[in-house]
């Protein structure tokens, strides 16, 4: 009897892998976001098969994801509360365009749930005592 948990929704491993493959070469394009992965990333093949394996964890279950994506963009410094918007919006442009409508809406759920949690994260980060913002 197995005790693997079924994926969140129907996709494959392929399929996770072409969407992280657009997506980070939209990054590499993006004005805003481009500077700020290209600050961390060298090895760009080796990031996407990382964030691969994250959300093939994330989706089909696949216990293959070794890493702490929280403590990795607080400890980047330069990842910003106000860049998490746009980075959704990049990413949910590349599942519409790459997968089908259901497969798009699943993992943009998800991926907007993870997205909350990591801004939050950096928020905490980014303020004082009592919630006041940090300016410097």
């Amino acid at each position: 009897m197995s005790t693997a948990l079924p994926p969140r929704f129907d996709i494959t491993r392929d399929e996770i892998a072409r969407v992280v493959a657009t997506f980070y070469a939209a990054i590499r394009a993006h004005p805003g976001l481009g500077p700020v992965f290209a600050a961390h990333v060298t090895d760009w093949d080796a990031h996407e098969a990382k964030i691969t394996s994250f959300w093939a964890n994330s989706i089909l279950h696949e216990r293959c994801y070794d890493g702490n994506p929280m403590v990795t963009h607080m400890k980047a410094g330069n990842v910003k509360p106000g860049m998490f918007s746009t980075w959704l919006d990049l990413f949910d442009s590349v599942l519409r365009a790459e997968l089908s409508e259901p497969q798009a809406a699943a993992w943009s759920a998800l991926a907007h749930r993870i997205g909350r949690s990591l801004r939050a994260g950096v928020v905490e980060r980014e303020t004082l005592p009592g919630g006041v913002p940090k300016l410097r």
